[in-house]
């Protein structure tokens, strides 16, 4: 006689654990279809029961309307509240509520290495899940919708696999806590293993309550990517600073360009701050800095240079 094998009991603690995510987040996870030639498809989380999701903001684009679908059947029409391209969020409302709402967590709190799962619809199958690790944490990327580029910063690196259609999902902790909402900008055509998420913190909170509230997040945009790194050894009895962004990415035309700014260099300091990370240059680049110049100060060639910088409105 063949035993019975208790398969919850045979179940490994990584698996129990991607399981357990899975089965509490799925529900909250929809397959996302905009209305229009100017939209696509993609995920999007509930946040609230009463009918709060949120999504990429390159998923959306310029639709105004669409459909998320549930993994139980449920189609609801959903309204585009408001986008903002430069952190790549949206936030959509539900024409109906009773929605399963997402937990979210605080990806400040994630360290590399770390077990996250990512839940989305990829290339329209539902409700997929996929595990992985924190590949990396503060990098930038650069998407492009054909007609302009944008960099996403602070995005978090992830091997769990990513492809289209997971745009808007959820990547979450092992505790089930959306710590990000996957892009999947990276990764096809461009090699597996590299996931990209927008990380779910403080400062997203205060981005997606303001789409919330009014539908747009006016901001400073500058036009660069980068990421954290040490200050080179030589420079810091000069600096007394132990950190700062290395510029991996500039886009063409915009202000960092127009001030002489390449990849490479290292910025060090900002209208006489120190940034070290790309979080402290986004809260840096408030609505207020538009049209002001700010002194930037950077390291190139084993020397100290300073330029000014003219920050736009991101539109």
């Amino acid at each position: 006689m063949t035993p019975v094998v208790d398969e919850v009991a045979a179940l490994d603690a990584y698996s129990a654990t991607v399981v357990a995510v899975a089965e509490r987040l799925v529900p909250s996870v929809a397959s996302l279809h905009v209305d229009g030639r100017a939209g696509g498809a993609g995920s999007a989380v509930a946040i609230s029961a009463d009918g709060l999701l949120v999504t990429s903001a390159h998923v959306v684009r310029t639709a105004r309307t669409g459909t998320a679908t549930f993994v139980d059947g449920r189609e609801v029409p959903v309204d585009v509240v408001g986008a903002d391209p430069l952190s790549d969020l949206a936030v959509l409302r539900a024409r109906e509520g009773d929605l399963r709402a997402a937990e979210l967590g605080d990806a400040r709190r994630l360290r590399v290495g770390q077990l996250v799962v990512a839940i989305g619809n990829p290339l329209g199958f539902a409700g997929s899940v996929s595990a992985g690790v924190v590949s990396a944490l503060g990098r930038s990327m650069t998407a492009g919708d054909g007609r302009r580029l944008r960099i996403v910063d602070d995005v978090i690196q992830t091997d769990a696999a990513l492809h289209p259609g997971n745009s808007g999902g959820a990547l979450a902790d092992s505790h089930g806590r959306v710590v990000g909402i996957s892009t999947a900008v990276a990764g096809f055509g461009a090699g597996q293993g590299l996931g990209l998420a927008v990380p779910i913190n403080t400062h997203a909170t205060e981005l997606i309550g303001e789409l919330m509230a009014t539908g747009r997040v006016r901001r400073a945009y500058i036009g660069l990517g980068g990421g954290s790194r040490a200050v080179p050894s030589p420079l810091v009895s000069r600096t007394g600073q132990r950190s700062a962004i290395e510029v991996t990415s500039v886009v063409t035309g915009g202000p960092a360009a127009r001030a002489g700014i390449r990849a490479g260099d290292i910025l060090l300091t900002v209208d006489g701050r120190a940034v070290g990370t790309i979080g402290e240059l986004q809260r840096l680049l408030s609505a207020d800095r538009i049209g002001t110049s700010l002194t930037v100060e950077l390291a190139r060639d084993h020397g100290i240079d300073t330029t000014t910088i003219v920050p736009e409105p991101l539109g």
